[in-house]
């Protein structure tokens, strides 16, 4: 039997203990996010600087800068303090429908050396050839997440053969391909098997699947290991 390649996984957390938590039970990416402060909600530059403190270079940490609209200026100074701070990866969501093509092709080379990546998501119905220009522009990856996250997982919005495209697509033009948005146990297998790079968490990890509850390591430790038996 061919099995599948490996699929990272993603840990959102809010702090550092909880930083700690996501490492100790196998999270390949810390991603920083403050999920009381909306959809891509970034923490505070104290808070980001504490949790990559804690992971000390074990693992890539990533950060939200926020629920910005794709304007160069205020982008870029919110990805540039980011970086600061220590972030690997800066996730910025792309919330306007249609393509906003100034801001993606100028970001990159505003904020030269920060890798980038692009948050779109599956409820406001993105359109599957932007990754080609997310790609053409030099940003490093593209994430489909939920904006709704009292409204179904992403497999609620989206059928498998569009998440198939997407993945397909988004690794042909050479970025990192995440998917999220409200994933639960049941969405891990079919999810990984599309072929991401990365599966993202927050809610699942949570003690009674509520993102703005603290991370349990016990619920960490439970993903991490379906992840791993969906590609063994």
């Amino acid at each position: 039997m061919n099995r599948l390649p490996r699929v990272r996984m993603l840990a959102s957390v809010r702090s550092a203990e909880e930083a700690v938590f996501a490492l100790q039970a196998g999270a390949d990416v810390i991603d920083a996010k403050e999920p009381s402060r909306g959809t891509l909600g970034s923490v505070s530059p104290e808070t980001l600087r504490e949790i990559v403190g804690s992971v000390a270079g074990r693992r890539p940490v990533s950060a939200t800068v926020g629920d910005l609209p794709l304007q160069l200026d205020p982008l870029s100074q919110a990805v540039r303090r980011a970086a600061d701070c220590g972030a690997d990866l800066v996730k910025i969501g792309v919330f306007e429908q249609g393509l906003p093509l100034q801001p993606i092709f100028t970001l990159p080379s505003a904020v030269a050396g920060v890798r980038l990546v692009a948050v779109l998501f599956a409820d406001r119905a993105p359109p599957l050839q932007l990754a080609a220009h997310l790609a053409q522009a030099g940003w490093h990856g593209v994430m489909l997440d939920t904006d709704r996250k009292n409204g179904g997982g992403l497999r609620d919005w989206t059928d498998e053969s569009w998440l198939a495209a997407f993945v397909r697509q988004g690794r042909a033009a050479g970025l990192l391909v995440s998917l999220a948005g409200s994933l639960r146990e049941e969405d891990i297998r079919p999810l990984a098997a599309l072929g991401p790079d990365y599966l993202g968490f927050r809610g699942a990890l949570c003690a009674d699947a509520q993102r703005d509850a603290c991370l349990d390591p016990a619920r960490v430790r439970a993903i991490r290991a379906q992840l791993d038996r969906a590609t063994s």
